[in-house]
């Protein structure tokens, strides 16, 4: 029998969790290890909203000044308050959780925050709803440049129907920078049903390939892997239920670039960054395999160029190359010529299939 998963995550993150000390495993934890320039913004939202706090990671992608940010399953909104200094206040965060009592620790310290950060008017908003149904919710098409979104999707019964939704939220040249927990595996029905697994972020998790199909099914071709971790099972008796799994806290980011091809294509071009972007003054780091050193040049291919070069980092970076010319798949990729024997082997004989 299924749980109701609405149902189940209400309860556990509106009654059962107090306080992040009431967690059962690491997966809703992020670690210690801040980026310098985030702890003195995390030092000036209000403790109850701190201490309501269940993330897995931390989801502040740079170049967020001036912009429009969706965080979808808010909770209490410190990720909300905490990318509130990000845009400034001339930006917005709008922040979407449908858990009432996270809703309300959320709600009553907007303006508390509005004075902390000695703003004119207050830049964050929060609205009740699911984030499966984020069309049902008073915001335009295409009217966000960031879509957030921290150990939260793993909750959803309708996960395809989150990131179609974020898709439909984003700008051309948006991007859905978030954190979850993925598994090496497809759950079981006694993982996935269990009330305490689910509501700790783990009987939820995706096997990382069935997210992979799903991002690209919603419009996010080429999803990039930016952090990952693996995650500690606390509790003997949860350990034993999981079995041989592994879950594992994970950050990505998928780009709304209708032009990205499946695989990483070779036209020659590089890029230079010229530092800037917060927190990155001396390497821009795209994704785990993309360090960009300062003011070095830098190959790139064709994806990797338009992730820079048609979204809010082009004004960081100097462009070289263009489509003009192909030379196949991009090297190091990965992908090698199919029709070449792989590590010197014999070619193999024709066949049909």
């Amino acid at each position: 029998m299924s749980i109701d998963v609405t149902a189940t995550v209400q309860a556990y993150y509106g009654q059962t969790l107090q306080t992040s000390a009431d967690l059962k495993t690491s997966a809703c934890c992020t670690p210690d290890a801040l980026p310098a320039f985030v702890k003195p913004l995390l030092a000036r939202i209000h403790e109850e909203v701190v201490s309501r706090y269940y993330g897995c990671g931390l989801i502040v992608p740079t170049a967020l000044d001036s912009t429009r940010v969706l965080d979808i399953g808010s909770g209490s909104g410190r990720d909300a308050y905490l990318l509130a200094q990000l845009v400034g206040e001339r930006g917005e965060v709008v922040g979407v959780d449908m858990t009432t009592a996270q809703l309300a620790v959320a709600g009553a310290h907007v303006e508390w925050h509005r004075e902390q950060f000695g703003y004119a008017r207050a830049n964050t908003l929060f609205l009740e709803g699911f984030i499966e149904k984020l069309a049902e919710l008073p915001l335009a098409p295409h009217s966000f440049d960031v879509v957030v979104s921290n150990c939260v999707v793993n909750l959803s019964p309708n996960k395809p129907a989150v990131f179609a939704g974020a898709r439909r939220l984003l700008k051309v040249g948006g991007e859905m920078y978030f954190s979850d927990v993925y598994c090496d595996r497809r759950l079981p029905d006694p993982v996935r049903n269990h009330p305490v697994l689910y509501g700790e972020c783990l009987g939820g998790a995706l096997y990382w390939n069935d997210f992979m199909s799903m991002a690209k099914a919603a419009g996010f071709g080429d999803p990039r892997l930016l952090t990952s971790r693996p995650l500690e099972i606390l509790e003997p008796q949860l350990k034993a239920a999981i079995g041989q799994a592994k879950f594992y806290a994970a950050t990505y980011r998928l780009f709304a670039l209708d032009e990205l091809e499946p695989l990483c294509e070779d036209y020659g071009q590089a890029v230079i960054y010229r530092g800037g972007a917060l927190g990155e003054e001396e390497c821009f780091i795209l994704d785990a395999h993309h360090a960009i050193d300062r003011d070095r040049v830098f190959p790139v291919c064709g994806n990797t160029w338009r992730m820079l070069h048609d979204t809010r980092f082009a004004p960081f970076f100097e462009f070289i190359g263009s489509f003009d010319h192909h030379f196949g798949i991009f090297p190091g990729c990965g992908t090698t010529n199919p029709f070449e024997p792989a590590n010197g082997a014999a070619p193999t004989p024709a066949a049909c299939c």
